[in-house]
Order: C-alpha cells, then structure tokens, then sequence
C-alpha cells in the first residue's frame, strides 16, 4: 500500500471534506482517504501509485486547490 499526502486549501467544515472525499473515491486504485478541513489534508492511500495529476483534479472538481506534501 502507498500513501500519498496533499495539502488542500479552501477547506473549512465537514461538508468540505465530503466533497472532496466523493471526488477522490472515484479515482481507479484508491483503497483508503483521510480528509482533515481541521488541518488541511488529505491522505491516500492505494495499491499502487497513483497519478498525482488525478488527485489534484479531482480536489479541483470539488472547488479547492491542493498541493503534495
């Protein structure tokens, strides 16, 4: 399993981190993903590597911006 961290902007409530885990979760590959508005992150966790490209899109589809830690 690999773990990838990103640090996202714009997050603030619970509803937030809904959004961005419902667009995250539909990325071929991803098992696991940890959404934190508290602190701004966002953990994945997958089989394999997954293309960073993916996950910042889709962080971008739910209106917010990320970057990898």
């Amino acid at each position: 399993m690999i773990t990838t961290e990103y640090r996202v902007t714009g997050m603030t409530c619970g509803h937030c981190e809904l959004s961005v885990r419902e667009e995250v979760e539909q990325i071929d590959g991803v098992e696991e993903i940890a959404v934190s508005a508290a602190d701004g992150s966002l953990r994945v966790t997958s089989a394999g590597a997954l293309d960073d490209a993916a996950v910042l899109e889709a962080v971008s589809e739910a209106g917010y911006a990320a970057v990898r830690v």
